[in-house]
């Protein structure tokens, strides 16, 4: 084998290798448990449209047929346990398919209820808008393989999403163990301008959602890109304290407010908060988020102060970003 070859094939060599690695060390998908309330279930029962949406009281629909029209909507109230805001829709069509039909179910090789398209509408606890989550899929019946334990019914794809979620995909289903109140169903002709009123139901979904980008703390010649208020870097002759202010220059956080065009830099001028709740963990357990805000003049690039907890133990310490619940890769800083 000549040289040539050989330094070829040594460089692809490396280059899968380098590229293991990089894999290696990605962050694991991110679960999110989205827990909605007031969820009422409109059902398509008239045919005439002038009475849609005109009913102020509690209504009882005709009983679902297979292949009825429904509308499901409910307030997001919390994700992975974080209050939060939003909106959740669930168009659907009745396809009730068992392997033993009774008269009027379609045979099939499948248990499943529904064909539908669902939205997640995400905002964080003050009313910020965060971002949407979409997904299709089918409805009842067993959950997909490989998908969360929580998830206790429901085969669902995520097509995508905008926002901190731009770029989503992964699966979906829900958690009928969490499910404290039977969602509620009612005529078309209900006003949902009484929904809350009226009184729905409680239910959780469960995503395993792979982001398009996460979180993430580069490395630079000399350790991750952590910094003291001074923005000399945390290193080993310099290493950080418990109960210090540090800075974290980080990417992948996502939108901030008031924004900018996509591949321009943050301006100088303005400063731009992430929109998203973003939190740091220093290994594992929650610190103080000071600040979240585009680094003026860089593209994709942020500054994230923290404070380091007291108390903590020394040598090195795993620091870890979230934004929008997607967690990065944990990077290692020494600690005295």
């Amino acid at each position: 084998m000549n040289r040539k070859r050989q330094s070829l094939l040594a460089s692809i060599f490396g280059v899968l290798v380098c590229s293991y690695a990089a894999q290696a060390q990605t962050a694991p998908p991110t679960i999110l448990q989205i827990d909605i309330s007031n969820v009422v279930e409109y059902f398509e029962d008239t045919t005439d449209l002038s009475k849609l949406a005109t009913v102020p009281g509690v209504t009882t629909p005709v009983p679902a047929a297979n292949f009825r029209k429904f509308v499901q909507i409910g307030d997001i109230v919390a994700v992975n346990g974080q209050p939060a805001k939003g909106t959740f829709t669930f168009n659907a069509r009745s396809v009730i398919l068992r392997t033993a039909p009774n008269p009027g179910e379609a045979i099939a090789d499948t248990t499943r209820n529904t064909l539908h398209d669902v939205a997640f509408e995400i905002l964080s606890g003050d009313g910020s808008p965060i971002g949407t989550i979409m997904a299709m899929g089918l409805g009842v019946g067993s959950p997909t393989p490989g998908a969360p334990l929580a998830i206790t019914q429901g085969n669902n794809a995520i097509a995508g999403g905008t926002g901190a979620f731009l770029g989503a995909r992964g699966m979906m289903g829900q958690a009928m163990t969490a499910q404290t109140i039977a969602v509620r169903q009612a005529s078309m002709t209900e006003d949902p301008s009484n929904r809350i009123a009226n009184g729905g139901g409680r239910i959780r979904f469960v995503a395993e959602l792979i982001p398009m980008t996460r979180p993430d703390i580069p490395a630079t010649p000399i350790g991750p890109a952590v910094f003291h208020a001074d923005f000399s870097p945390v290193t080993a002759a310099k290493p950080a304290k418990a109960g210090e202010i540090l800075i974290v220059k980080a990417t992948g956080l996502g939108p901030t407010v008031p924004g900018v065009d996509p591949g321009q830099p943050f301006p100088s001028d303005v400063l731009q908060p992430v929109n998203s709740p973003v939190g740091v963990s220093v290994n594992g357990q929650p610190a103080e988020v000071v600040n979240a805000i585009g680094w003026p003049g860089q593209v994709d690039t942020f500054r994230v102060d923290f404070r380091m907890p007291n108390g903590g133990a020394t040598g090195t310490a795993a620091i870890q970003l979230t934004a929008a619940w997607i967690t990065g890769a944990a990077v290692g800083i020494p600690v005295q």
